[in-house]
């Protein structure tokens, strides 16, 4: 079985895919697209029906079995420094829980930094590692959202899939639906870096005005957060006053 993209409406999507290839079974899309050529332009998109060994944040594995859920890797070279590029990750959130709403899960959110959620339940996340930082920052950004996952995947933490939500589409219109939208919002952060998607953030932010957990190695701070600062870090209110954490540094759970 093969896959083919659909048509993209969108001039500017289809201006900002570079390439775009799919392979039945692959170990993972991220070390996939890290070994490929870095487009000259735009974005070249490695997507997959089975992840062998697909990766998620901070080391965690990612299940993907076969058909169970959307996995595809982003690769694209940036104009700005990797300090200013490298919060694309909460852009993509954006992007893609945008295109789920527009799809019809209008109650489909972020939480920070790049959790799709559903609920309380956790629909798919991105990854994003630096591949050069010279000549210029390429990164490599990937994105899973379970689809149909079997009952007794493990996973570690509430979560929930398109075909519970209702949402049933087949892996290539889904495909052409997320990169409707994540390959304009590319281009934008691109040329206007994190502004427009911190003024968006308000609308799928699940955390603000809710009391959060962040964890910081042996340390666990409690606090209220307050939304989406700047620089992208999560602005959070504790006892002693705001602070800005940053998604490298902490983890984020929210507060029983």
């Amino acid at each position: 079985m093969d896959i083919t993209l659909p048509p993209l409406h969108s001039p500017l999507a289809r201006r900002e895919l570079a390439r775009f290839v799919w392979v039945a079974t692959v170990g993972s899309t991220q070390d996939w697209a890290m070994a490929e050529p870095v487009p000259a332009q735009g974005t070249a998109v490695f997507a997959a029906g089975h992840q062998r060994a697909g990766r998620g944040r901070r080391g965690r594995v990612w299940q993907s079995p076969a058909g169970a859920a959307l996995a595809l890797s982003l690769l694209r070279g940036f104009a700005g420094p990797l300090a200013t590029v490298a919060p694309v990750g909460l852009a993509v959130a954006l992007a893609s829980a945008d295109a789920l709403r527009r799809a019809g899960l209008a109650g489909v959110g972020v939480k920070w930094p790049n959790d799709l959620v559903l609920g309380e339940a956790k629909l798919g996340g991105l990854l994003v590692e630096v591949r050069a930082s010279r000549p210029r920052p390429v990164l490599v950004i990937g994105l899973g959202i379970n689809r149909a996952l079997p009952e007794d995947t493990p996973i570690d933490q509430a979560w929930t899939d398109l075909e519970r939500a209702g949402l049933r589409l087949p892996e290539a219109d889904l495909l052409g639906l997320i990169l409707e939208v994540v390959l304009p919002a590319l281009a934008r952060f691109d040329a206007e870096g994190l502004a427009p998607f911190v003024d968006a953030w308000p609308a799928f932010d699940v955390l603000a005005g809710r009391r959060v957990r962040l964890l910081m190695g042996r340390e666990t701070l409690e606090g209220l957060a307050l939304g989406l600062a700047a620089d992208g870090g999560l602005r959070v209110i504790h006892a002693e006053g705001e602070r800005v954490h940053h998604a490298g540094e902490v983890s984020v759970r929210v507060a029983a």
